[in-house]
């Protein structure tokens, strides 16, 4: 607590210390006078003061009987002289007390002499105040004596700064109305610039409209001389078979009845030729060592035809007679029969191989046993014999392509087919898709791949096995 106290003693004490020397100015200056110092006085008065309060009292000594006695003895003898120096002691108050009216007096003229200099140094303030005043007297007078020839400096420059002024208005109006010329005429030209890149671009547009309407033009002409031919060529065909008595092999044929025609059928929804015969390049690899090769269901005779560029000897044998014709005006050699009958009529183990494609669906399913175990019975051993029909593994049949065919029974599975080549005696069998469904369905391709594959894989498959 005392520490807390200490700051708050010390602003007392110096504040008390401010209040005396305001009231007891010693050795000070006010202003330029300096001061009397009237510390030694009151040292002296102090000291003298000390002394005469001290008459009368007793100096202590050590405590004991020796000390009260004597103690007594001087308090007694004290007593008895009291009256021969009660008017020393007067006379010694009365000098102190004159002494302190001196040190009043001079402490009241130290303070009349603060006063007399604070009023001096007002004094002087006014003084220079004055002083100041007269300079700047001094001042309007020199410039009331100055102030024509400044007026007539001060509106010539005027007048200059007006003409510089005028002049700088000019030419910044001069390369105003220069700039908006120079831009007027840069967007003149910017415009015109941009009018020619229009025209350009619009007669190019033109000009690429034109070209694409050609090409369309172009395409649909291809087109449809392409359906004429197709036409022709089919009306050709009929006319030679009409002309033409197409001896049958074996059993005669029973082509069958369709209220359509099949021919136009085939073209539009299984393909063109050169469609067809690209597929069938998959099998030239495994016919191509082949001794003798027999396509049941020649149809247009694409195969027979890869078969020929391969150098393999094949034939045909088809339930159309229209086929057959199709097949012989390209020089090819095809009968036209039932294929049970047909291959009932071979003697047996004389076939290298034999390839069926798109057969096995228009069959009635009993039937399709009964083919593989005649093939079977034909070729020679290490034949091979070769199946393709449409995949019942991709559910993209059924929506598009295998009804599409009202002449479809019903498909058969690739297991059932191996069932019915091993039950046959055939082995080393191969199973490959064909035809991805991607291909012609190409929104399939936005689902996974796993998936894809598994339910959305070929559209056709190809078995293909060695009879043992």
């Amino acid at each position: 607590m005392a520490g807390d106290n200490q700051p708050e003693l010390v602003e007392v004490i110096r504040e008390i210390r401010e209040r005396v020397r305001a009231r007891h100015p010693q050795g000070q200056a006010a202003g330029n006078i300096a001061l009397p110092d009237l510390s030694p006085v009151v040292h002296a008065r102090d000291t003298a003061a000390a002394k005469v309060a001290s008459i009368g009292t007793v100096n202590p000594r050590a405590p004991g009987l020796a000390n009260s006695v004597i103690q007594a003895f001087k308090k007694l003898t004290a007593r008895l002289l009291d009256w021969h120096v009660r008017e020393q002691v007067e006379f010694n108050r009365a000098t102190l007390a004159s002494l302190e009216a001196i040190l009043e007096t001079l402490n009241e003229n130290n303070r009349a002499l603060s006063r007399l200099a604070a009023g001096l140094d007002d004094l002087r303030g006014e003084i220079a105040a004055l002083g100041d005043l007269k300079e700047e007297a001094r001042e309007l007078k020199d410039i009331r004596t100055h102030w024509s020839v400044w007026r007539q400096e001060w509106e010539h420059k005027l007048s200059v700064n007006e003409v510089q002024f005028l002049r700088s208005v000019a030419d910044l109006q001069a390369a105003f109305t220069h700039r908006a010329t120079l831009m007027e005429s840069s967007f003149r030209e910017m415009t015109r610039g941009q009018h020619g890149d229009y025209l350009g671009a619009l007669e190019r547009s033109g000009l690429d409209i034109q070209k694409r309407l050609w090409a369309d033009l172009e395409k649909s002409r291809a087109e449809f001389e392409r359906l004429i031919h197709t036409e022709l060529r089919l009306i050709r065909q009929r006319a030679s078979i009409a002309a033409a008595d197409i001896p049958t092999a074996g059993a005669p044929a029973t082509p069958p009845i369709h209220a359509f025609d099949y021919a136009r059928f085939a073209e539009r929804f299984r393909g063109s030729e050169d469609y067809v015969r690209r597929k069938q390049e998959f099998y030239v690899p495994y016919f191509r060592t082949t001794r003798e090769a027999l396509d049941l269901g020649c149809g247009r005779g694409e195969f027979l035809e890869l078969m020929k560029q391969a150098g393999v000897d094949a034939r045909g044998v088809d339930s159309s007679v229209e086929c057959v014709a199709v097949c012989r005006q390209k020089g090819l050699t095809a009968d036209a029969a039932d294929l049970f009958s047909h291959l009932s009529s071979q003697p047996e183990g004389t076939i290298g191989g034999i390839f069926c494609a798109q057969v096995v669906e228009h069959l009635p399913p009993e039937r399709i046993p009964e083919m593989i175990r005649l093939c079977a019975e034909k070729l020679e051993r290490g034949g091979l014999l070769a199946i393709e029909t449409p995949n019942p593994q991709c559910l993209a049949i059924f929506a598009s392509h295998f009804y599409l065919d009202p002449t479809h029974t019903r498909p058969v599975p690739s297991s059932l087919l191996s069932f019915y080549m091993e039950e046959a005696g055939f082995g080393r069998l191969e199973v490959h898709t064909l035809s991805p469904a991607v291909e012609s369905m190409p929104t399939l391709g936005s689902l996974p791949e796993d998936f894809r594959e598994a339910f959305f894989g070929g559209l056709d498959f190809a078995i293909l096995g060695r009879k043992l």
